[in-house]
C-alpha cells in the first residue's frame, strides 16, 4: 500500500515492486484438509460471541433483494440450492470439540437450506425482513443461515437472506447475489449453472492465514512482526473516549441501535477530493481527519481511536468467495488543537499506511494480546467505527426480472457510534456527494443527539476545506444559532436572590419551618431538625467563647459522622469557616495544611485518634456549651456577612503544594437556591451523604438538604467504596438525590445489574 503513495510515477512504481520480487506471501491455494479443520481466528471471536449469548442477532448479515417482473420460483429455489453447493460456508457448522471449535463442512441436502415463501403485502414486507434479520442462531449445531421469498404480488418479490457473520462478511453479498442470479439464469433455461469452480474454498483460506502469519514466538513471522507494531501504536490507549452520551452506560452492551441519515453535498466532496489530492493523501484520509477532529472536540480528549473494517481479500483467489475474511484496524490520532487541518492530515496518512500494512493480525487476536481493560458494557480498544463504502450500487436485469438491493436495517448498533459513509460520482467522474448515516447505540443516545453530532461533523468537513490550514481546534462545530445561544442563552444566568443570605440564614430558617422533621439519618438513628440545631448551638457558643467569629478558620478532622455534621454547621453558625482535614490522608499533608490556614483551633473526636497539637474533642466542646437556644447576630464577634468566607477546601495538589481557596457564603447560597429550583428540591427529598469533606462535590451534600428542608442520610466512614453497601442504603432510606461521578455511578450500575431504584 505504502508503496502506491512514496512512488510518483508508473514508472517508478513498476520499479520498486520488481525490488520486491522473491518477498511475496505464500500462495493460497486448495490444500490437503486435516480431519478437524480449525476456525479462522476472525471466527473464533464470532464463535465465542455466540456462545456467550446465542439470542444476541448482533453479528448477524441481513441482504434484502427486491425482484420485480416474472419470477419462476421452482427455479429460484433451485438456485438457492446451488448457491449452497457452491459456498462450502453456507453449509457448515461449528461444533465444538476437546480440541476447541471446528469448521464441519455438510452436503448441501444434509444443511437443508431450502427457501421458504411468504404472502405478505407491501405494507408489511420491511417487518417481515427485519423480523428474519432477527434471527437467532446456534452456530455449534445449525448452519447459520436463513432464506425466505416474501410474495407481495404476482409481479413483486423480495427475497431477504440472513447470515451470521462467522460464515460471511459484507463483502460477500456480491458474489453472493451474483452467483444467485446466474444460478436462476441457467436453472430458468433448464440446466445447470455452468460457472468456473471456485480455486479455493473457505477452510483453504483458514489453514493458509495461520501458515501466512506463522508462530509468534518466531521473531521473524509475519504475525510476531505485525503484533509488534501494535503492541508499540496502541500502548497506554485510554480504555473508553468520553462521548456526550444522554444515559448511563448500561453494564451489558445490548447492541440495540438505531440511525440518522444524511448527505454532504457534491461541492464539499469535489473539494475534500481536490484537497486530499494536493497532499498525497486519499478522501478515505481527509474523512477519518475530520471525524477524528469532531471526536476530540465532542470528548474533550485528544488521544482518539476509531475502527475500520478492511475487507481482507488481499488474494485474487478470494475475490469470488463468499466468508468471513473483513479484518478491522485500529486507528488512532492525536489530534493537537494547535497544528491546521492539513498537518492533521499527513499525520493521518501516515497513521492509515502503517495500519494497512499491518493489517493480517486479525482485530480479535489483536485484543487477545494487548489485553486492554475487558467490559461488557463497551467495544474494546475503540468505541467509534467508521467505514467508507465506495463500491458502485448496481441494478442487474435478468430478462424479464428486474432485481434491486433493499435495505435490511437490522435495529442494531455494535458500536456506540458507527460513521458508514458511500461516495457518488456523476457519470463523468465528477463527485456527486456522499451518501451517509451514522448508527448508534439506542442504549446510550437520544435521535436529537445524533442529529447533532451529524450536523457537526457537516460543519467539520465544510470548514476544512473552506480553510486547510486553519487549526483544528479553532474549527467550529456550532452554527451561529448554537453560538449566539452559548452567549445570550447560557450565560443568561441573572435571577433574584437576597445578596444578603448565609448558609446560617437558610438552615435556620428549616429549623424554624420544621422543627420536627427529620435532619439526618445515620445507622438506624435519625435527628430532627430541632434536635440536631440544639447539638449545633451548644458547639457553636463554645467556639465563640474561643474567639472563633467571621473569617476566622476551624480545622474539621472529623470522618463521616453525626460528628461531623455537628462541628460543620457550628462552626458556620459562629461565623467562621471550617478547614476540612482529612483523618486518613499522611501527616504531612496535614502539618503543611495547618501550617497554612493557621486555624484558631482544630475539632476532632476521640475516635478519630488524630495527632495534632491542640485538638479539641467535639464531645467537650458541647459539653460546654450549655445553652442550645439560636444564636443570635448579638453573640457572635462580629456581624457574619454573605461575603465572608464559610469553608477553605485544600486542592488535591497535583501540581505541587496543595493550595486553599476559600469559598464566600454568597457563591455556596447561590448555587444552592438554583439547584433546590433546577431539580425541584424540596422537604420530601432524602439525600444520600457520602463523599468525603474534602473533595468540593461534598459541599452539595453537606448542605443542599438542610436549607431546604429535607433530610440526610449519612454513609458510614467507609461505606462510599462499598457498591453493595451504598445501593443497599439507596434502597432502604428511600435516596432521591444523589451526587456521584461517572466513574463511581459506572460501578453502581454494574453492581446493580439494571436495578438501580
Amino acid at each position: 500500500m505504502r508503496l502506491l503513495f512514496e512512488a510518483s510515477s508508473v514508472g517508478d512504481l513498476a520499479g520498486r515492486v520488481e525490488s520486491a520480487v522473491g518477498r511475496g506471501r505464500v500462495e493460497l491455494v486448495a490444500r490437503e484438509r486435516p480431519q478437524q479443520i480449525p476456525l479462522s481466528l476472525a471466527q473464533r471471536r464470532m464463535w465465542f460471541l455466540n456462545r456467550f449469548d446465542s439470542a444476541s442477532t448482533a453479528y448477524n448479515i441481513p441482504m434484502a433483494l427486491r425482484l420485480s417482473g416474472h419470477l419462476d420460483t421452482d427455479a429460484f429455489a433451485a438456485a438457492i440450492g446451488d448457491l449452497v453447493e457452491r459456498h462450502e460456508t453456507l453449509r457448515t457448522i461449528y461444533p465444538d470439540t476437546e480440541s476447541g471449535p471446528v469448521q464441519q463442512i455438510l452436503s448441501a441436502e444434509r444443511a437443508d437450506i431450502a427457501l421458504a415463501v411468504e404472502d405478505t403485502d407491501a405494507d408489511s414486507v420491511t417487518g417481515r425482513v427485519m423480523a428474519l434479520a432477527a434471527t437467532a442462531f446456534d452456530v455449534t449445531s445449525e448452519v447459520p443461515v436463513r432464506v425466505t421469498l416474501f410474495r407481495i404480488t404476482q409481479d413483486e418479490y423480495v427475497v431477504a437472506m440472513v447470515v451470521h457473520h462467522i460464515s460471511a462478511d459484507g463483502s460477500s453479498m456480491v458474489p453472493l447475489t451474483t452467483d444467485l442470479m446466474t444460478a436462476y439464469a441457467a436453472r430458468t433455461s433448464g440446466r445447470t449453472p455452468d460457472w468456473a469452480p471456485l480455486p479455493v474454498q473457505y477452510a483453504d483460506y483458514a489453514l493458509w492465514q495461520r501458515e501466512v502469519l506463522g508462530h509468534e514466538d518466531d521473531p521473524d513471522s509475519v504475525g510476531a512482526e505485525q503484533l509488534g507494531y501494535w503492541r508499540s501504536a496502541l500502548a497506554d490507549l485510554p480504555d473508553q473516549l468520553t462521548l456526550p452520551i444522554d444515559k448511563p452506560r448500561p453494564a451489558d452492551q445490548s447492541f440495540r441501535g438505531d440511525r440518522v441519515e444524511f448527505t454532504v453535498s457534491a461541492h464539499t466532496h469535489a473539494a475534500l477530493q481536490e484537497l486530499a489530492r494536493t497532499h498525497n493523501a486519499t478522501v478515505f484520509m481527509a474523512v477519518h481527519a475530520a471525524l477524528s477532529v469532531l471526536l476530540s472536540k465532542l470528548s474533550g480528549m485528544n488521544d482518539i481511536a476509531v475502527g475500520t473494517p478492511i475487507a481482507g481479500r488481499g488474494e485474487a483467489v478470494l475475490d469470488n468467495l463468499v466468508g468471513m475474511f473483513v479484518n478491522t484496524l485500529v486507528f488512532r490520532l492525536d489530534v493537537d488543537g494547535g497544528r491546521g487541518f492539513t498537518e492533521l492530515l499527513a499525520a493521518t496518512r501516515e497513521t492509515d499506511l502503517q495500519a494497512f500494512a499491518n493489517a493480517d493480525v486479525p482485530f480479535e487476536r489483536l485484543v487477545e494480546v494487548l489485553n486492554p481493560a475487558r467490559s461488557t458494557a463497551r467495544h474494546p480498544l475503540f468505541q467509534v467505527g467508521f467505514s467508507f463504502q465506495n463500491v458502485a450500487q448496481t441494478a442487474l436485469e435478468l430478462g424479464e426480472l428486474t432485481v434491486s438491493a433493499v435495505d435490511a436495517d437490522s435495529g442494531t448498533s455494535q458500536f456506540d457510534l458507527h460513521l458508514i459513509l458511500a461516495d457518488r460520482y456523476e457519470d463523468d467522474g465528477a463527485p456527486a456527494g456522499f451518501e451517509a448515516l451514522m448508527t448508534y447505540a439506542t442504549d446510550l443516545f437520544e435521535e436529537s443527539t445524533v442529529r447533532s453530532i451529524v450536523d457537526r461533523f457537516v460543519r467539520v468537513l465544510e470548514a476544512v476545506v473552506a480553510d486547510p490550514d486553519a487549526a483544528v481546534g479553532d474549527l467550529p462545530i456550532l452554527d451561529s444559532s448554537e453560538q449566539r445561544e452559548l452567549v445570550s442563552g447560557w450565560n443568561d444566568t441573572a435571577h433574584e436572590i437576597d445578596a444578603a443570605a448565609t448558609l446560617v440564614d437558610l438552615f435556620d430558617d428549616q429549623v424554624q419551618r420544621n422543627p420536627d422533621a427529620t435532619a439526618l439519618v445515620y445507622e438506624g438513628q435519625s435527628l430532627t431538625y430541632a434536635e440536631f440545631d440544639a447539638r449545633v448551638n451548644r458547639v457553636a457558643r463554645s467556639l465563640i467563647d474561643r474567639g472563633v467569629g467571621p473569617e476566622s478558620l476551624v480545622g474539621l478532622a472529623i470522618r463521616r459522622s453525626v460528628e461531623l455534621m455537628v462541628g460543620m454547621y457550628a462552626i458556620v453558625k459562629a461565623g467562621g469557616a471550617y478547614v476540612p482535614i482529612d483523618p486518613d490522608q499522611p501527616a504531612e499533608r496535614t502539618r503543611y495544611i495547618l501550617d497554612v490556614a493557621q486555624p484558631v483551633c482544630v475539632i476532632t473526636t476521640s475516635a478519630e485518634a488524630v495527632d495534632i497539637d491542640g485538638a479539641i474533642d467535639l464531645a467537650d466542646l458541647e459539653y460546654a456549651g450549655t445553652d442550645s437556644a439560636p444564636i443570635s447576630p448579638s453573640e457572635r464577634l462580629s456581624p457574619l456577612r454573605s461575603g465572608n468566607t464559610a469553608y477553605v477546601i485544600f486542592t488535591s495538589g497535583s501540581t505541587g503544594k496543595p493550595k486553599g481557596v476559600a469559598v464566600a457564603h454568597a457563591a455556596i447560597v447561590n448555587q444552592l437556591l438554583w439547584k433546590h429550583a433546577e431539580f425541584g428540591m424540596d422537604a420530601t427529598d432524602s439525600v444520600l451523604l457520602k463523599t468525603v469533606a474534602t473533595f468540593d462535590l461534598s459541599v452539595w451534600e453537606f448542605w443542599s438538604a438542610l436549607t431546604v428542608g429535607a433530610s440526610v442520610v449519612i454513609a458510614t466512614a467507609d461505606g462510599h467504596r462499598d457498591p453493595d453497601y451504598l445501593l443497599a442504603l439507596l434502597r432502604e432510606q428511600r435516596i432521591t438525590t444523589l451526587h456521584v461521578v461517572p466513574s463511581m455511578l459506572s460501578m453502581l450500575s454494574t453492581v446493580a445489574a439494571g436495578s438501580m431504584p
